[in-house]
Order: structure tokens, then C-alpha cells, then sequence
């Protein structure tokens, strides 16, 4: 088990990173050196479709971009376990074969795969998995406890401290934006936030103006370079 002490202290490296991308990639440089698993695998998650796309894939050896990956997650149980229950959730053996994609167990070299939500609050925008461990490693409930709060509190660190945030774009502001990046249209967010398509526009419209951007794609790319969205 790794102390919650240890994992602050280690994440606290994150804060002096400006590069959203570089943040993401020290992450997971970090998570390598706090747990005993050997490979990492960075996944952006959207609730809608239930879609899982590849960010960056670090091990002890490589790191390299992997957008090549999208998968609907109902095909993994276990990842779909853990993104509802926002819980690390790990599985190995028969259990493996019966939680992973058929097409991921046939030529692989691995039996085992853990999976680590990324949270915001209750918001779940990624996960990381890993399925290479060190020698000997005993995966127990008090390392998945250990799992868990590193993901909630990378989470919080990546959509960066809350009252940085309100000095840039309200929390509806904000919520409309990263909703956008997930996908939603305008009578999506209407019907899910309560609130009125003009009004979603209107929130649109001065988020764009605050983050001096010309069109809603320049305002997300501003807010994935500031770090409100992975």
C-alpha cells in the first residue's frame, strides 16, 4: 500500500507543469514510480457511446501517443465496473478472460489488467490501465484503495485548483464547455442541465468571449492547453 501522504506529496510535481500535455505525461511518469506496475495506459473517457480513446502509453522503457484506441467500454466489464463505481478494479486468470475483450486475450502475453478512474467530483473523464506488473506483486484491497485515490486526486489536479477556475469561466460556463468536448449537442446539455438551448448558447457564447477565442473548437483547444480538460 502506498500512503495517501506519499501520493500528495508525489503529485504535487504536477503544479509547476504549464504544458497540459506534458502534465498528462508526468502523471503517468509518477504513477510508475509510486506502484509496482510496469506499463500505463492514459484513456480519455466520454460518457457518451461510453467511449474510451487513447491518450499516451508510458512504460519503463517507451512513451508514445495512442489515439488509435477507441473502444466502447460496455465490452470491458471491468472498465466499465470501474468507471460506475469509481473505484480501481483489477482482475486477473479465468477472471481476466471473462472481463476483457475476446480480441485483447488471444495473442496476448498478459493475464491480468487493472483499471484506475480519473475523477472530477463525480464526473469520470478518464482512466488508466495497466497490465504488466513487477515480480511478486499482491494486488490486495488496501493497493486498490491506494489506486483509487491516486486517480481522484489526479483528477482534481489535471481540472486545475477551483478558484483558478472561477476566475476564468463560471462553473455553468465551464460545465457547458467540457460537455461540448465530450460531444453533446445543444438539446442534449438542455435536457440534461434543465436549462434552455438559448441559454446553453448564451454560456457558449461568453465563454468563447473570456477565453479570447474565435469559434467554439478555439475555445476548447484553449481550455485542453489550460488544463480544464484532458
Amino acid at each position: 500500500m502506498v500512503s495517501n501522504y506519499t501520493i500528495q506529496q508525489a503529485l504535487q510535481r504536477l503544479e509547476l507543469i504549464i504544458s497540459h500535455e506534458e502534465k498528462l505525461y508526468k502523471m503517468l511518469e509518477i504513477y510508475l514510480e509510486l506502484f509496482p506496475a510496469k506499463d500505463s495506459y492514459l484513456i480519455r473517457y466520454s460518457p457518451l457511446g461510453y467511449l474510451g480513446e487513447g491518450v499516451f502509453y508510458l512504460s519503463e522503457t517507451e512513451g508514445v501517443h495512442i489515439g488509435e484506441i477507441r473502444e466502447d467500454i460496455r465490452s470491458f466489464p471491468i472498465i466499465f465496473s470501474a468507471i460506475s463505481e469509481k473505484k480501481a478494479k483489477y482482475c486477473t486468470g479465468i477472471e481476466y478472460l471473462k472481463q476483457v475483450s475476446i480480441k485483447y486475450t488471444i495473442s496476448s502475453n498478459f493475464n491480468s489488467l487493472l483499471v484506475i478512474p480519473i475523477c472530477y467530483d463525480s464526473f469520470v473523464f478518464g482512466y488508466i490501465c495497466s497490465s504488466e506488473f513487477e515480480e511478486n506483486t499482491t494486488i490486495d484491497d488496501n493497493l486498490l484503495s491506494s489506486f483509487t485515490y491516486f486517480g481522484k486526486l489526479v483528477g482534481k489536479l489535471i481540472i486545475t485548483q477551483e478558484h483558478n477556475v472561477a476566475r476564468l469561466l463560471s462553473k455553468r460556463e465551464l460545465e457547458v464547455m467540457r460537455r461540448i468536448s465530450l460531444g453533446e449537442s445543444t438539446k442534449e446539455m438542455a435536457s440534461t442541465m434543465k436549462i434552455s438551448e438559448l441559454t446553453i448558447n448564451q454560456y457558449v457564447k461568453t465563454a468563447i468571449k473570456k477565453l479570447g477565442a474565435t469559434n467554439r473548437s478555439h475555445a476548447i483547444g484553449e481550455l485542453f492547453r489550460l488544463g480544464y480538460i484532458l
